[in-house]
């Protein structure tokens, strides 16, 4: 072969190589996997499929929606944890899964800190303290004061322990000062029959869980657990309004990846999920959940979740709560 054929051949082989290096950064170049760790209907899939749409639309693939429920989203989260770390497995994690559950169990699947990938934080729910209809207090200084006089002779309930439900009852019983007995439920929605009935008088529980027995004035709300009042319910103050200082609990919703992803990668899927927060169909389906729309920075997040685990850590070693 001739010096100049090679060069020739040489230079072909270099105009070819940004098309090729665009080929292979390709990203997604094929369906993208959103698992949900909790059952199909609940929560956290009405708000995987909604943003998952929205992302789909923006990332030009389609996103499938696959449930894997177990283990208070212990298994979900896993199955994403040990996935091929090329940014096509995502997972809509929860709270209790990420920074709860790891301070109640000494044989975690997974390192929440270590394994994953965060990528955005999508919505963060408070709780409603409410109070069975029959329970004879107005506010939440009057229910602790009854609670202080009548210790452990109180009820709360939880959707099950090591839930965020059960952690916001343990920071209630930690800020307040009171001891209050947990009875655990195997979902939100048995633990709010029974307070109806009046079989347990106390439930922390996720806005949408309660708010229609409190609009219908089944249910007296007492105060909510976030930061500010929420605009859907005005009228309720929240529990540091009512005299329980740093009484802020939520369950929060994120999207995770296992470790490892590469940066371009995370750019395009953050990019993608923030944009689709800001959809007003997205907007609208996730402040019917009750809670408040976040869509932060993959560096945010970590530093959000670092934070969180620390206050919930405090929390499972003070009151000693475990799951085994």
């Amino acid at each position: 072969m001739t010096i100049g054929r090679r060069s020739a051949l040489g230079a072909m082989g270099l105009l070819a190589l940004p098309g090729l290096a665009q080929a292979q950064a390709a990203f997604p170049d094929q369906p993208i996997r959103m698992i949900v760790p909790f059952a199909a209907g609940g929560p956290a899939d009405i708000i995987a499929r909604v943003v998952s749409r929205a992302m789909s639309e923006r990332l030009g693939r389609p996103i499938v929606v696959e449930a894997r429920a177990g283990a208070g989203g212990l298994i979900g989260v896993d199955v994403a944890s040990k996935s091929r770390p090329d940014g096509h497995t995502l997972v809509m994690a929860s709270s209790g899964a990420i920074v709860i559950i790891p301070h109640m169990r000494s044989n975690m699947p997974y390192d929440p800190l270590r394994d994953l990938t965060p990528v955005t934080q999508v919505l963060a729910v408070p709780q409603i303290v409410s109070v069975a209809p029959g329970l004879a207090v107005r506010n939440l200084a009057e229910l602790v004061a009854m609670a202080k006089a009548r210790p452990g002779g109180l009820t709360f309930g939880s959707a099950g322990i090591g839930s965020s439900l059960h952690m916001a009852g343990e920071l209630l019983k930690l800020r307040a000062g009171i001891d209050i007995t947990h009875i655990p439920y195997g979902g939100a929605a048995p633990a709010v029959t029974d307070l109806l009935a009046g079989r347990i008088q106390i439930l922390a529980a996720d806005v949408p869980a309660l708010i229609g027995q409190v609009r219908a004035g089944a249910l007296r709300a007492l105060a909510v657990t976030a930061a500010e009042r929420l605009a859907i319910l005005p009228d309720v103050p929240t529990a540091i309004e009512a005299g329980v200082p740093n009484m802020i609990s939520e369950t929060w919703y994120g999207i995770f990846g296992p470790a490892n992803i590469p940066q371009d990668r995370v750019d395009i899927l953050v990019n993608a999920a923030r944009a689709s927060l800001q959809d007003a169909e997205v907007r609208r389906v996730l402040v019917e959940q009750g809670g408040r729309i976040v869509g932060s920075t993959p560096a945010d997040f970590t530093t959000f979740i670092r934070e969180t685990n620390a206050t919930w850590g405090d929390v499972v070693r003070t009151t000693g709560a475990r799951l085994e």
